[in-house]
């Protein structure tokens, strides 16, 4: 298992004991609980984004080893740290494009589990990222003085951690391998 699996793997705990604690607070509280779904989904998300980060880091470093410290070794860690400063919500595409770029796989291609195929992991990632922007920038939805839908319901928020973590272990495998 590599180090950004293990770093990941304690990051979403924070996600998931936000649910938990939206759980026992929502009995009391309702309208006040809401935020906790939205900042479960928003770390949950974070986790992920640090965990592809993490992980490039890891396997370029590994494979620059022979060449480490040299013109060439520096250069490319150079441009990847550069890279990953702007490197913000890893949709599909972009999580694709750095895989690609600095090890040459289509790391997208091993994202498939159980009922999940490449490309339903790639939309539903795409979606995920989508609605953590939301939760981030819109987060209380105006409808015209009437009560809105939740943006993240109760077992939306559960099911993307369940993802993320199975995301996580076929990325992980896929490098290993």
């Amino acid at each position: 298992m590599s180090r950004a699996k293990t770093t990941f793997e304690g990051s979403i705990e924070d996600a998931a004991l936000l649910l938990q604690h939206f759980d026992n607070i929502h009995k009391q509280s309702p309208e006040n609980a809401e935020v906790l779904k939205r900042a479960g989904l928003v770390m949950a998300l974070t986790a992920w984004e640090t965990y592809v980060e993490d992980r490039i880091l890891e396997a370029v470093q590994s494979r620059l080893r022979a060449v480490n410290g040299s013109s060439i070794g520096n250069f490319v860690a150079g441009k990847l740290m550069e890279e990953l400063k702007r490197f913000h919500n890893p949709t599909s595409e972009k999580t694709k494009r750095i895989f690609l770029d600095y090890l040459e796989i289509d790391i997208t291609a091993s994202w498939k589990w159980l009922h999940f195929t490449p490309e339903l992991t790639r939309k539903t990632l795409d979606e995920l990222i989508s609605k953590r922007g939301d939760a981030v920038h819109r987060s209380k939805p105006i409808n015209g003085g009437s009560t809105s839908p939740h943006l993240v319901k109760r077992e939306e928020l559960e099911k993307a951690i369940r993802f993320l973590k199975n995301l996580v272990d076929v990325t992980d495998n896929a490098l290993v391998e």
